[in-house]
């Protein structure tokens, strides 16, 4: 494989593949930053992957009081699936067991799509009948009676099937050390892109994986050719020196914003550079035959 070279760091001539999806986005504010961010990170738990979670999700921005519907703190969550009724499954479910659960919470619509999905238009039940439909500014709220006074929820969100899910990137090194170093860089980089979201713990992803695998009815497996330690037992696309890969996967509202994030990450690690990161980067794909969004890594160059 032909490959550039930036800063000291080698990056393959190849491409990651990405999916069309359906996304939604909410903003959960509370009394301050500590509550908010609490019921958007249970909120997004278990949301690494479709495959095994049903949706992906995450924080793509927290932000100021000055900057919600509320003048409170709060945060922006990110929610991804394959189709519009899963994505409401997950959004109802995650948000009447993780938001209205969470002390002082409120949730506003974060996202103006091409359909609505519904939010206190399916909680508004939990009030047993002392629910309150208000209008205002244009806007329809329910609001819930709880024990510490009222969960007020917007009615809907909006919906876009423009989404993308899928970009990713593989940060490949000397040592496990230097790939997570390397990760983080590319974390923190992207976390400034507005309108992706990194779905796996703390952003990086350990087990990447391939499509199907030897056994019984197994939709993944692992990427064994990324592996260090089956280096020479499979073809392998490690160097004698790669002894580690850690992998991001990145969604995004739009095409757009997934390539500004990888293009984000990949400035990061070659900036940090071989010596404390990533000796090479690299990409995931299944030879472009089942995801229409390739982004090739040589057009991300900073």
């Amino acid at each position: 494989m032909q490959r550039l070279t930036v800063n000291g760091v080698a990056i393959d001539d190849t491409f990651a593949e990405a999916f069309g999806m359906r996304a939604t986005a909410i903003i959960i504010t509370a009394p301050n930053r500590k509550w908010a961010r609490q019921a958007a990170i249970t909120m997004t738990g278990f949301a690494t992957s479709v495959i095994g979670c049903g949706c992906e999700a995450a924080i793509d921005v927290e932000l100021p009081a000055s900057q919600t519907p509320d003048g409170r703190p709060g945060c922006r969550v990110m929610i991804f699936a394959v189709s519009t009724d899963e994505l409401q499954k997950q959004l109802q479910n995650r948000l009447g067991q993780c938001v209205l659960t969470s002390p002082g919470s409120a949730c506003f619509a974060g996202l103006k799509g091409t359909a609505d999905l519904k939010l206190g238009a399916a909680l508004r039940y939990f009030g047993d009948g002392w629910q309150v439909s208000k209008k205002f500014g244009g806007k329809h709220f329910w609001r819930v009676p709880v024990m510490d006074g009222e969960f007020f929820c917007e009615a809907t969100t909006g919906l876009t099937k423009e989404a993308v899910g899928g970009g990713n990137l593989l940060f490949i090194a000397s040592s496990s050390a230097k790939a997570l170093a390397a990760a983080e860089a590319a974390v923190e980089a992207i976390e400034n892109v507005p309108g992706a979201i990194m779905p796996f713990p703390g952003g990086v992803v350990r087990s990447g994986s391939k499509i199907g695998g030897k056994y019984k009815g197994m939709i993944a497996s692992a990427n064994d050719a990324f592996a260090p330690t089956l280096r020479g037992v499979v073809k392998s696309e490690l160097g004698p020196d790669d002894n580690a890969v850690l992998e991001i996967v990145i969604d995004g509202e739009t095409s757009d914003a997934v390539a500004a994030a990888m293009k984000a990450g990949i400035g990061a690690v070659t900036a940090l550079g071989p010596e404390k990161g990533a000796s090479r980067i690299s990409a995931g794909n299944y030879g472009g035959k089942l995801g229409k969004f390739h982004y090739h890594l040589k057009d991300l160059l900073p």
